[in-house]
């Protein structure tokens, strides 16, 4: 497998910082499969769509990988209540987007991020971003007793990894914790299927909007080509509403 760099632009989480990217390039005889992909997530490798890429800025080193170890990870008595809380909303597990998640996603951006690059909401080019050619990912729906959606996520799925790809909700239902929530759903969803490693995206420590991931421990970084695991989680009484 070959990479290539991007030309740097603009970094969405650092004002002042130019981000760049290394990208996987397949070829005709090693394309990309599931397999292939979580070798590469274990060094510090996303996707968006068909596209596998990781952080190779020149100036920074602030984006780390980070991922939850399923096998040691036991929930806290307040991840407990906030799933005793969320107990009447049911998981059912699609492989196609609904016409409704897409007017939840619209609504979620709209009342959330309204600030954000997403804005405004553009359902089709999300579906795009989040599909892929050569994996389906797991679309997780959670819906109240009557049967209104609350929670969506999308994950991908290989055979010994698990990677949250991206989370939205109703906006009107902050006080259950729905990003928190949908994340404690993954890990037990992962403990159920015998994986090893939930995925969480890039961690950065001056970005606020990230910290929340750094309530799941233990987990891993990748410092530099190393995973460095932390034992304990780093809560902010702000972050809870997330």
């Amino acid at each position: 497998m070959q990479f290539g760099v991007t030309k740097e632009s603009p970094c969405h989480y650092l004002t002042e910082q130019e981000e760049r990217l290394v990208v996987a390039l397949p070829n005709q005889l090693e394309p990309f499969n599931a397999d292939a992909y979580q070798q590469l997530m274990q060094y510090g490798f996303r996707r968006s769509h068909n596209d596998v890429y990781r952080p190779h800025c020149r100036l920074c080193s602030a984006c780390q990988s980070l991922r939850v170890v399923i096998p040691e990870f036991h929930f806290s008595k307040n991840q407990k209540r906030l799933l005793k809380k969320n107990d009447d909303l049911r998981l059912s597990i699609k492989e196609k987007p609904e016409a409704e998640y897409s007017e939840l996603f619209s609504h979620f951006i709209e009342k959330r991020h309204a600030d954000g690059e997403m804005y405004p909401p553009d359902p089709d080019k999300f579906w795009s971003w989040v599909s892929c050619d050569w994996l389906t990912p797991d679309i997780l729906e959670w819906r109240d007793p009557s049967n209104k959606l609350i929670i969506v996520s999308v994950v991908d799925r290989t055979a010994d990894a698990m990677s949250a790809v991206y989370t939205f909700f109703h906006p009107d239902h902050e006080k259950r914790s729905p990003g928190t929530y949908a994340i404690l759903e993954m890990i037990r969803l992962a403990q159920e299927r015998h994986i090893a490693r939930l995925y969480l995206g890039y961690q950065i420590d001056d970005c606020k909007k990230m910290n929340y991931k750094t309530r799941f421990a233990p987990y891993e970084r990748l410092v530099g080509n190393h995973w460095k695991k932390e034992l304990k989680s780093h809560t902010l009484k702000a972050q809870n509403k997330y």
